[in-house]
């Protein structure tokens, strides 16, 4: 157990708070009575995959609770985890924590190694209740700081803090285990299987990238205290084994995911500087009419790519609206790099046909060539003129004699011959 006070509790915790002014603006924009939604690492991740979009940036700062926004705006997304797999994985999570951690501590010392056998005398698990995210922030560092050297200690849900685009987010892990030598590893429990040692990629992948959120929370504790214990890059991922549910375990570099994660969030404008570029009184409060809302949201840029489905819940939204305009990021990322400074479908045509655009331009140089190549293949596959005594073929008033063209297809083969 790590008891201690408050005055113990205020010296070693320096979590970084935003000014009062700051979370005055950001309470104004959830709207009145209406308590902030905390910003968990899984967000975290998918708002660094995306650093460009400020609308993301300002809603996960604010706080709002973006399924219910979507709902409001009539774009509601089916974004989320199902009931049962939500129920299946704390069920597991309980097994795999039962009797003090033992079964956890033990797939530790297997795949981490540590020297030190667990056992009941040789292993902790501390206290961390306290009030609120900040006390429980403050708690976890103080026992951190206090894990016994020469032992293991099992941190259950700790809380860490992670200062993003100038606003703090208070992360929970599954776990986090210090080793007998001093070390921090992070635990993530799934509930999705590991087969013969291996488990879905994707899956795997989506796991590692909200453990590097973690790790990056971890470090900013570390520094904190001297000598700064080190935090492992390393990350044990824990599943069930097979087809049953008991847990087996496996090691996951993070490296390439931390740097990512940490580059990418360091890329982030500052809340500050994006609530200064609103009027004066934008709410994003769900009570207003729904053309005001949309006015308020629309008043923050955002950046939309096709990823964004798969981590926003705004993006239905958000696909509407970037189709509206005709913007290239509607039809991917790679596509709008390579397009250059042509930022709409009807930009791209137009060049393509060679109405506007500058020749010495490589990318409508390449979005000419592409027309020529396709206008060449159509009329090679078109079909034979009719003769005389062929059977007349009846148009429709509407008919076209030339052959319709499909826009998307015109932009992704101009994308590709720019690579």
């Amino acid at each position: 157990m790590v008891s201690v006070g408050n005055a113990r509790l205020s010296q070693v915790s320096e979590i970084p708070t935003t000014t009062e002014p700051l979370r005055a603006r950001l309470a104004t924009l959830r709207g009145p009575d209406t308590l902030p939604k905390p910003l968990d690492a899984r967000a975290l991740a998918a708002l660094a995959a995306n650093p460009g979009c400020r609308r993301r940036a300002l809603l996960d700062g604010a706080g709002v609770d973006k399924s219910a926004l979507a709902e409001a705006l009539g774009s509601p997304s089916g974004f989320g985890q199902s009931q049962f797999a939500f129920i299946r994985g704390n069920a597991f999570e309980a097994r795999v924590k039962a009797d003090g951690g033992a079964a956890l501590l033990r797939l530790a010392h297997q795949r981490l190694g540590g020297g030190l056998e667990p056992t009941a005398d040789t292993s902790h698990v501390p206290d961390l209740t306290a009030v609120g995210p900040e006390g429980r922030a403050a708690r976890t560092a103080l026992a951190l700081r206090d894990a016994e050297a020469g032992a293991w200690t099992l941190l259950d849900h700790p809380m860490v803090a992670l200062d993003v685009a100038g606003s703090p987010a208070f992360l929970e892990p599954d776990a986090v285990v210090v080793h007998p030598d001093g070390r921090w590893t992070v635990v993530e429990i799934k509930s999705f299987p590991m087969m013969d040692g291996s488990a879905d990629a994707a899956k795997v992948g989506a796991a590692a990238r909200q453990a590097a959120v973690y790790v990056l929370a971890l470090e900013q504790v570390a520094a904190r205290l001297a000598p700064s214990p080190e935090v492992g890059h390393s990350i044990l991922l824990v599943c069930p084994k097979d087809f049953s549910n008991l847990p087996t375990a496996s090691v996951v570099d993070v490296r390439k995911q931390r740097a990512v994660t940490g580059r990418q969030l360091a890329r982030l404008t500052r809340i500050e500087d994006i609530t200064g570029t609103l009027a004066p009184g934008t709410t994003f409060d769900l009570e207003q009419p729904a053309e005001q809302l949309t006015t308020a949201v629309e008043s923050v840029p955002a950046t939309y790519a096709p990823e964004c489905l798969a981590a926003c819940e705004l993006a239905f939204h958000c696909r509407d609206r970037a189709r509206e305009r005709g913007a290239v990021t509607a039809l991917g990322r790679s596509l709008r790099g390579d397009l250059g400074e042509l930022t709409t479908v009807e930009a791209v045509l137009s060049a393509a046909r060679g109405e506007s655009g500058d020749p010495a331009d490589p990318a409508v140089a390449a979005l000419r060539r592409a027309a020529a190549l396709r206008a060449e293949a159509l009329a090679v596959s078109a079909p034979a003129p009719r003769t005389e005594d062929a059977t007349p073929v009846r148009r429709t008033e509407n008919a076209s004699a030339a052959p319709r063209t499909d826009e998307a297809a015109v932009v992704r083969e101009g994308g590709a011959a720019c690579r």
